[in-house]
């Protein structure tokens, strides 16, 4: 999994030091793998269905109309930063967080440029970020092309089978070089949903050491167990957090790439100023499309939701049928199981490497989002935001291996 770094012509890495321990990513890999042998694809995390017809169609409306074809205003479309501020309003409201659509929304290409936009334009060389491992792999990268340094704090399964966060594990991380701490919630691959304790306790200890916060919600509707709480929301938190969202999960248009930050004025006006020397603006059309669908009924999120709890349970029963020790999610698109179980390998990248010939079906290997290894050796990940004839028969071969 590691780039190239073989010399040039005057002895210097091709690749600069920032980057040189990132190869290909795992989703590139097996997707390719997957490809390759014609297995089923449950390593990435996209659906194999669209979504809904309306939004699709705003989409083509806007295209017709000659709206965002050529570059959008660079903060965003003010449509899409008014439906982001009236989503915020609707959904958070009550926890008395609400934002200026012209001062404290900027719309991203997908959350993972908010994220890099983010730790560019809050880092010094030097600065430590704690992330909760196992992490989506471009926090990784995101500090490392920011030249800071990151500080992994492990979630780990309990009796329950669950993640929990270690607040003493936590606390002990922070030295007087920290600058952020990256929170995701609902968090991939793991599926914990932090709860109000733990978010309050980390609230506390952004005020007690003066950190900031950025917090990646990309799956903020997809809580199955438990509820979502942002931890701009705590308080003290709105004026030190950079809260990031994106329309491809919530939507099932991963490959709009439309997400967008919400945080006060100074802050936004950090990572804009990163941001715009990245992509400067991206998806014209499409950031009208997502301001309707922003604006969906309530039932539209509740079927999601739903949708995806069953699917969730579908999948779970069946790899615990199929010898997995299975760590049920309380959200996101991700299901963790353990090989251990299977006896064979132990270790979670031979097995997924040698899945598709062996069973036809695609997973990640969950050591790969650690620095600590041998915390996930054992580990892979199953996404299932997909149909439940494909769920259904990746069990069935699974179980018939």
């Amino acid at each position: 999994m590691t780039a190239s770094t073989e010399p040039a012509t005057d002895g210097r890495p091709l690749l600069n030091r920032r980057l040189a321990e990132f190869g290909t990513t795992i989703f590139a890999e097996m997707s390719a793998l997957a490809q390759r042998t014609g297995a089923l694809n449950l390593g990435q995390g996209f659906p194999d269905t669209d979504g809904p017809e309306e939004v699709r169609e705003a989409a083509v409306r806007a295209l017709r109309d000659g709206r965002g074809n050529q570059y959008p205003p660079g903060p965003g479309v003010p449509e899409l930063r008014q439906a982001v501020a009236a989503h915020q309003e609707r959904f958070y409201g009550h926890l008395g967080l609400g934002w200026d659509p012209d001062r404290e929304v900027l719309v991203t290409a997908g959350a993972t440029e908010a994220i890099a936009a983010a730790l560019l334009g809050l880092l010094e060389p030097g600065d430590e970020v704690i992330a909760l491992e196992p992490y989506y792999d471009s926090y990784a990268a995101g500090i490392a092309m920011a030249g800071g340094t990151r500080v992994p704090v492990t979630l780990r399964p309990g009796a329950d089978g669950a993640y929990h966060l270690d607040l003493d594990e936590l606390r002990d991380a922070v030295t007087p070089r920290t600058r952020l701490i990256l929170l995701n919630t609902p968090h991939n691959p793991t599926g914990t949903v932090l709860r109000r304790e733990e978010l309050a306790a980390i609230a506390e200890l952004c005020h007690e050491r003066d950190l900031l916060a950025v917090t990646d919600e990309v799956y903020e509707h997809l809580v199955f167990d438990g509820e979502h709480l942002p931890l701009a929301s705590f308080p003290g938190m709105r004026e030190r957090t950079v809260s990031i969202s994106s329309a491809g999960k919530t939507f099932s248009f991963t490959g709009w790439k439309v997400g967008w930050v919400t945080a006060p004025p100074e802050l936004l006006t950090a990572v804009r100023s990163a941001k715009q020397y990245l992509t400067y603006v991206s998806a014209g059309p499409f950031q009208y499309a997502v301001a309707e669908a922003l604006r969906l009924p309530e039932s539209y999120y509740t079927g999601l939701r739903d949708d995806l709890r069953d699917k969730r349970d579908l999948l779970s029963a069946g790899l615990a049928e199929a010898g997995f020790r299975v760590h049920r999610p309380a959200g996101t698109y991700f299901v963790t199981a353990d090989i251990r179980p299977l006896g064979g390998t132990a270790d979670g990248l031979d097995f997924c490497l040698g899945l598709p010939e062996r069973c036809g079906v695609v997973a990640v290997p969950t050591q790969v989002f650690y620095d600590h290894r041998e915390e996930g050796a054992s580990l892979v990940r199953f996404a299932f935001c997909k149909r439940r004839e494909v769920l259904k028969e990746a069990v069935a071969r699974l179980q018939a291996r």
